[in-house]
């Protein structure tokens, strides 16, 4: 399974998603990230950090290195966090036989877990909150208090054992790239400790053998120790894990109490479109105040998961859309901001959620669901093609309010027969004829070709 995300400075900044829990589920592609010190970003690394989409960080460094070192770089869209995790004072051992490694890297794990209760402790809060994703967290190397971290993380998740030691190991594959700085910053220098860069398997598994022989098991010191009940336990799940199969989809009309949870899912949209090298939304262009005044001129509709569970995504449907498909007649309704919560929606919810949409175009009598998208987003083009829209035609300069002006691509489906058009069938003997759909749009800027 490949974790690793390339850097030029950073060599051991990993994706957690992929996991595969004992009950079946996965852990969550691009919702929490380990690494190594952040405070290496620069130029294309942090271009390449902030295309992540990453909102909040966890810093598990004692304040005398986040001093001497640095932290992550400041920014608007990062919500920074300093956990310190090691209250002991320990010093690096000399270079020796590698056998001395694990005994003394289990002891360090094992005060950690004990003297940073409190601090592991915000730390899974920080990581079962909705709204913190997604989170990276970080120490030095990304080995020690990260791999900890880590463990009781993917431990309380309930991905295996086996699984939490592989993914510990994995900073073996960052190893010479981290000698290789050493060396650079001390030409000739011998190496500076025992197990510098190093992370055998065995000194995980050895820990988790002791904490369950301390504890009863890793969940049983967490719930011990740091006060993980089965409600913060059920949150991280929620949170991290990839939705359950053959949950139902739930659907409803929103109202103003929803507006902070439409802006969360429109920004964090746009986060992982960025992320995708997709050219369509930028977070924070839209507030709650966008949200009421739909639900005063339209409609916003809201899709959970079962009548009572979280949401999974929403959609605004207006009857009229004069800015994009100029003066028309009632017959249509006009689809905006389809968007899912990816740590929620069950795959599918996209396509479940425009059915809903042209249903409830259907039931108002009309027959065509209309929506658009920027030109040069081909990808969401093909997506909204494959859901059955034909495209019809393109506005070449469309106002995009705080987004700017944008050429937009205009597509529709038919959801019902229009009593002209099932009088055309009777009298063609049931061919349907064109209607040149063009003549909607003469004149002015808009640019259509025939349509049926």
């Amino acid at each position: 399974m490949k974790t690793h995300i390339p850097f030029e400075r950073l060599h051991n900044f990993r994706d957690l998603g992929g996991h595969v829990t004992e009950d079946g589920r996965a852990v969550r592609w691009e919702q929490v990230y380990r690494s190594d010190s952040l405070s290496k970003l620069r130029g294309a690394d942090w271009d390449r950090f902030l295309a992540l989409g990453v909102r909040t960080v966890i810093d598990l460094r004692q304040p005398s290195e986040i001093e001497a070192k640095g932290r992550v770089p400041e920014h608007p869209t990062l919500t920074y966090h300093q956990l310190n995790t090691e209250h002991r004072p320990h010093s690096q051992p000399s270079p020796g036989p590698d056998a001395l490694l694990i005994p003394h890297l289990r002891e360090r794990y094992l005060a950690m877990a004990e003297d940073g209760a409190k601090e592991l402790r915000r730390a899974l809060e920080v990581l079962a909150d909705d709204g913190s994703g997604p989170v990276v967290f970080h120490c030095v190397s990304g080995k020690d208090r990260t791999g900890l971290l880590a463990a009781l993380l993917l431990a309380l998740l309930g991905v295996p054992e086996a699984d939490i030691v592989e993914d510990y190991a994995r900073t073996e594959l960052a190893t010479d790239r981290f000698l290789a700085d050493w060396r650079a910053e001390h030409p000739g220098g011998e190496q500076p400790w025992l197990g510098f860069g190093r992370a055998p398997a065995d000194v995980m598994r050895l820990f988790l053998v002791e904490m369950s022989e301390r504890y009863g098991s890793v969940r049983a010191y967490a719930e011990r120790l740091l006060g993980a009940d089965a409600e913060l336990v059920a949150a991280l799940r929620r949170n991290l894990l990839e939705p359950e199969a053959g949950r139902e989809l739930s659907f409803r009309r929103a109202d103003e109490s929803d507006a902070p949870v439409l802006v969360r899912l429109r920004d964090e949209a746009a986060r992982w479109q960025i992320a995708q090298g997709i050219a369509q939304w930028k977070p924070g262009e839209l507030g709650e105040e966008h949200f009421r005044a739909r639900l005063a001129d339209s409609e916003i509709w809201i899709a959970t998961l079962g009548p009572d569970g979280p949401v999974a995504g929403a959609w605004e449907l207006w009857w009229d859309d004069p800015a994009a498909w100029g003066p028309q007649p009632p017959t249509a309704g006009y689809v905006h901001r389809l968007m899912t919560d990816r740590r929620v929606a069950p795959p599918g919810t996209g396509r479940r959620m425009l059915e809903h949409a042209e249903r409830r175009v259907r039931a108002a009598g009309r027959s065509l669901c209309r929506l658009d998208c920027r030109a040069n987003n081909p990808r969401l083009r093909a997506y909204y093609a494959a859901a059955g829209f034909e495209v019809v035609g393109e506005q070449p300069s469309r106002d995009g309010g705080v987004g700017g002006h944008f050429a937009a691509t205009l597509l529709q489906k038919r959801v019902r027969e229009d009593e002209r058009r099932l009088g055309e069938r009777a009298a063609d003997g049931g061919q349907l004829a064109a209607d040149g759909g063009a003549e909607l749009f003469r004149g002015g800027a808009w640019r259509l070709k025939a349509t049926l």
